[in-house]
């Protein structure tokens, strides 16, 4: 507990933390907020998925996310701050599990704020095109199940790229360096997929952190996924859980 007081200390009083977790809501939210104000179904009947829609945001946010994650990790390698923490903190597996301890709490909670929004502003939004239960799609409640898994999941998603974030950081210690990283296993991987064979896309689309992890927000035509929601989250965790212990084995046996 002293080890995730003190991580919630330096995140709290670490500049710029509060506004950046806020922009990622915010970003969050606008972004599905315009992409549900832009969906166009004249005729009805269009392949639409409202759930995944309104949290099209997700991929805007997670940008910041994984900003604050690397920041909260590599600013005390900047400052050499690290050496005080580590020497206050000998078991050096210990500082790192309470860093993404905290950063996953505070990123947990700004993303239920987030996907909240983001399924109000949806809801609303998209009844005014025309993408309503009552046209044939999706309900866009958290009380239907599909719905609400997809939220769970999007806030879960978020957490997972913290922590993902976190690992990466701890390894490589340069923030520049680290959020360069994360963004291109991120980003790079969608491009990399559309630019192979329809079997090579496939495969690459289910080891990619990002798109097999935002299957968990796919509420229609499950069936053509590579992977189940669930499977898709899963490997986003698998890229979290590997980068957390390359993390930790490198913060254990090399000098701060």
């Amino acid at each position: 507990m002293t080890a995730v007081h003190a991580e919630w200390t330096k995140l709290r009083t670490l500049p710029g933390t509060g506004w950046l977790l806020l922009a990622a809501a915010a970003l969050t939210a606008a972004g599905g907020a315009i992409a549900a104000n832009s969906v166009s179904c004249p005729a009805g009947g269009c392949q639409v998925d409202p759930a995944k829609v309104s949290l099209t945001g997700i991929d805007l946010g997670q940008t910041v996310v994984a900003i604050v994650a690397v920041t909260v990790v590599s600013a005390e390698y900047s400052t050499g701050m690290i050496r005080l923490t580590l020497a206050a903190m000998p078991r050096r597996w210990l500082v790192l599990a309470a860093k993404a301890a905290v950063v996953g709490a505070a990123t947990l909670v700004t993303g239920t704020v987030a996907v909240l929004a983001s399924v109000q502003a949806g809801e609303l939004l998209l009844a005014r095109h025309g993408i309503t239960a009552a046209h044939g799609y999706q309900a866009l409640s958290l009380g239907q199940g599909p719905v609400l898994r997809a939220a769970v999941g999007s806030v879960l998603y978020l957490a997972l790229i913290a922590l993902f974030s976190v690992g990466v950081a701890a390894a490589v210690r340069d923030s520049a360096v680290a959020i360069g990283m994360v963004l291109a296993l991120l980003y790079l991987f969608p491009i990399i997929s559309n630019a192979v064979s329809p079997a090579w896309h496939r495969h690459l689309d289910q080891l990619s952190p990002m798109t097999a992890g935002l299957y968990i927000q796919v509420t229609a035509d499950l069936r053509s996924l590579p992977l189940t929601p669930w499977q898709g989250l899963g490997v986003l965790a698998v890229w979290a859980a590997g980068a957390m212990l390359a993390g930790a084995l490198l913060l254990r046996f090399r000098d701060a």
